[in-house]
């Protein structure tokens, strides 16, 4: 990957975008960005109740097939809970395993008690729960018991009389969030790279720099495109759903990162699928996924020469393309992504030969679906008639 793009990855994941304060992230850095690539007719969609925005290449045209392609904002943080006596801040853990936030510097934002609505940056803290090995019993410094989430505290260094006061006066309070403080870096490793916030950070630069690639190309004439950056993913996907929900696409495709479970220590007897950082974009199948979609989506990347992992879901795929069945609305959809190690830590991993291979891979499919139909496009009345049937498959048992 360039520097120059590599260096607009990075400015995407450190934008500070915890649940529910994602502006910084899709105001602050990528709607500027697409405002700048979009050609003249196009919209970028804001909304009253999150900070997600969708740059849209035919706004109010229903009459093309319309694709939500869609990447979340929001990072999964810490709170505030309660300010201890000694001045400890004591807060929950989210979506963290406890254990892995232990001595990790943090950035804490606090709203200014005297212009709510106005936030201040605290730097220079860090994430601890025990104190010292000296402090913890004989099961946990043995490694026979572990970290809990009540167990964990913002240590700012405090000190003197009254810690709890000076705390307190700094205007810290319950609900302040707490995120990790380490942007990404190159890897050892060739092609790959590590840091905070890849979740999903990635998604929204695939849909960004997809959006740059068909913008350069004049966009497309025979489909709607809408790149969508969405809010409240790590908490239910309640961004996505409001976005679906209101502007109603005939296909969405949720762009999120994925797993190495080649990799993954341990879990060797529970069979997962073996997905693999540096072998190319995963596909889900399984869940709501449309199988006509994911079918035209391999036919273009092999066409581009470009590789699929093909991933399996069950009841949910746990990413935004379940928007539209949160919403009710009726689409078809598949989730793309790209296997990372060390998922919710600090240390996320990630290589960029994935990360291109679905940008690209996006790209091949759209262009593919904008020729459909000898050269009018792809219809959503396609999606509509070409369901799979298995009655039709061919048997390969011998007789």
């Amino acid at each position: 990957m360039p520097a120059k793009q590599f260096d607009f990855m990075r400015t995407i994941l450190d934008a500070p975008s915890p649940i529910g304060h994602e502006g910084s992230m899709t105001y602050g850095v990528l709607k500027p960005y697409l405002e700048k690539l979009k050609l003249k007719s196009w919209k970028v969609h804001q909304f009253k109740g999150n900070a997600g925005i969708v740059l849209d290449t035919d706004p109010g045209d229903d009459s093309k097939c319309s694709f939500m392609i869609i990447g979340h904002a929001d990072k999964i943080r810490m709170q505030v809970r309660s300010i201890g006596e000694d001045g400890k801040i004591w807060i929950n853990t989210d979506s963290f395993l406890p254990t892995t936030l232990i001595g990790h510097e943090v950035k804490l934002f606090s709203e200014d008690p005297k212009s709510p609505g106005k936030y201040r940056i605290i730097q220079g803290g860090t994430i601890e729960a025990i104190g010292a090995i000296h402090f913890a019993d004989a099961s946990l410094r043995a490694g026979n018991k572990g970290i809990k989430g009540e167990m964990m505290y913002l240590e700012l260094q405090i000190h003197g009389d009254d810690p709890q006061g000076q705390v307190k006066r700094l205007g810290i309070r319950p609900g302040d969030s707490i995120i990790l403080d380490r942007p990404i870096k190159r890897g050892f490793s060739e092609h790959s790279f590590y840091g905070a916030y890849l979740d999903n950070g990635l998604g929204c630069f695939v849909v960004a720099e997809l959006a740059k690639l068909v913008a350069k190309a004049g966009g497309l004439d025979n489909i709607r495109l809408q790149f969508a950056m969405a809010t409240h993913e790590e908490i239910g996907r309640f961004g996505s759903t409001a976005m679906v929900g209101e502007l109603r696409p005939d296909v969405i495709l949720g762009v999120d990162v994925n797993h190495d479970y080649g990799a993954a220590p341990g879990i060797g007897h529970r069979r997962m699928t073996p997905l693999t950082m540096g072998q190319g974009f995963s596909l889900t199948t399984g869940s709501v996924t449309s199988e006509f979609l994911n079918a035209q989506i391999q036919i273009a990347a092999k066409a581009a020469g470009i590789p699929v992992q093909k991933d399996v879901a069950g009841r949910d795929t746990g990413t935004d393309a379940m928007a539209a069945a949160l919403a009710g609305v009726d689409a078809a959809s598949t989730s793309i992504g790209f296997p990372i190690r060390n998922m919710h830590t600090i240390s996320e991993t990630g290589h960029t030969g994935d990360v291109l291979a679905a940008i690209y891979g996006l790209e091949a499919t759209f262009k593919k679906f904008n020729r459909m139909n000898r050269g009018k496009g792809v219809k959503a009345d396609d999606f509509r008639n070409n369901h799979t049937r298995l009655d039709k498959a061919k048997s390969l048992t011998s007789k």
